[in-house]
């Protein structure tokens, strides 16, 4: 159930990617669409007026224009309503190079002088054709204004007399974004169709990749609990074999030992050392009873009660009770144990054999307190002890020596739990270990 839900998380993470990542997509396309409409729309009009200055007017214009004859300009009015003003040509103006307009279909510029730009006086050298969108705050726009955004389009033409002229003309920008509009509609359809069939495409595959994700983690997870249940095997064997071998054998030899120094202590005589043979045997008896007890506390710390009958509790009890034969005060709260299922305990329980080894092998400590809390959804368990302490970071990079910590922190990625070691509120080490439920 916990890797469906990994799976849904992981596609529904993958979806709102990919959804994000295609509207992104498909709003570049689209305003890449529409720059490159208004581009072929620019382009369109400069050819199309070269073509209408070139052909339609640079060749009928009248001999007397430039001198501003009214015959010639009513011939020359006649000849630009006639063949360009239209819907989307809106204004006419022929320039002299001095910046005098000689023609306009709005009759109150004619005569005016305005010097030109930079640009202007560049395109009547060149001869090229040059557009840009009309600043109608200029004096010689002023009569455009009320039309509003607007693009002229402006290139050099001969006067009969072999006079440079240049000829201008403004076109409404609407019939620009109009023509750019058009592009985008023909091309929005191919770019959110490709990008929906990209996205139809890809979402089995994903299905099929969050399966075998799906199917690796179920894997990983049996190879840890068949890893766990090796270890547990070998574990039981190692006890056993110390229990019904050389635990019997010690306790046998503390016996013998027991009862050898009392038949020397009966017999011994003043002065004939039997005595002090007696001090002897029943020291070494001792020594046997204290490995026959340090014995038994390693059998528990290398295979404890059954957890599923013993409890957890009763487990890490079992452990603490080594170190308070070692002079450690030990304590231990565990809070609703019925919420943590068994393989959780084993987990929990190795976790806290290795934290109490560290302990014992480095902490110095003088108090180790265990705390284990059931949840609905994972067990949480700190180990805290009052010794040296350890430096920050070390679940993420554990000193050298320090096996215990590795294989901690090896397990609880294993089973994809949280570790975290810091210092403990009043010094020493707090281990803190998460483990989801299973």
């Amino acid at each position: 159930m916990r890797a469906d839900s990994s799976r849904s998380r992981a596609l529904l993470t993958f979806a709102l990617t990919g959804l994000v990542t295609m509207i992104v997509v498909v709003l570049l396309a689209l305003w890449a669409s529409r720059v490159a409409g208004t581009r072929d729309a620019i382009k369109e009009a400069r050819d199309k007026t070269e073509i209408m200055a070139q052909a339609a007017v640079a060749a009928d214009i009248p001999k007397e224009l430039v001198a501003g004859d009214p015959a010639a300009l009513k011939q020359m009015d006649e000849l630009i309503r006639n063949r360009m003003l239209g819907p989307e040509v809106a204004r006419v103006k022929i320039w002299a190079p001095d910046g005098t307009i000689i023609y306009s279909d709005e009759p109150r510029l004619i005569g005016e002088n305005y010097p030109l730009g930079e640009d202007e006086q560049a395109t009547l050298k060149s001869g090229e054709v040059e557009a840009e969108v009309s600043d109608l705050s200029k004096p010689e726009n002023r009569y455009e204004q009320s039309v509003g955004k607007m693009l002229e389009v402006y290139l050099p033409i001969k006067a009969p007399s072999g006079e440079p002229l240049l000829f201008e003309t403004y076109y409404d920008y609407s019939a620009v974004t109009s023509t750019a509009r058009s592009t985008l509609a023909s091309f929005a359809p191919i770019i959110i169709g490709g990008v929906v069939l990209y996205g139809l495409l890809i979402l089995p595959i994903a299905w099929r990749l969050t399966g075998r994700i799906k199917r690796d983690q179920l894997a990983k997870e049996r190879l840890l609990q068949a890893a766990i249940s090796a270890s547990d095997s070998e574990r039981r064997k190692i006890a056993a074999d110390l229990h019904d071998g050389v635990v019997q054998d010690l306790s046998g030899v503390a016996l013998n030992l027991a009862g050898v120094a009392d038949r020397l202590s009966a017999n011994a005589q003043e002065g004939d050392g039997r005595a002090q043979d007696a001090v002897v045997v029943r020291n070494s008896a001792g020594h046997a009873r204290s490995a026959v007890t340090a014995l038994r506390s390693l059998l528990v710390e290398i295979y404890p009660a059954n957890l599923a009958e013993a409890g957890l509790e009763n487990a890490i009890s079992g452990l603490l009770a080594s170190l308070s034969a070692r002079g450690v005060s030990t304590s231990l709260i565990v809070t609703a144990p019925q919420l943590i299922p068994e393989e959780t305990n084993a987990v929990l329980f190795r976790v806290a054999q290795e934290a109490l080894r560290n302990v014992v092998k480095h902490a110095q400590a003088s108090e180790v307190a265990v705390e284990v809390t059931g949840l609905a959804a994972s067990a949480v368990m700190t180990v805290t002890d009052n010794g040296v302490g350890i430096g920050a970071g070390v679940a993420d990079h554990v000193p050298t020596g320090h096996f215990g910590l590795r294989s901690i922190r090896d397990l609880a990625k294993d089973v994809d739990g949280t570790l975290d070691i810091s210092a403990g509120a009043d010094g020493g080490t707090k281990l803190r270990i998460e483990v989801p439920n299973r």
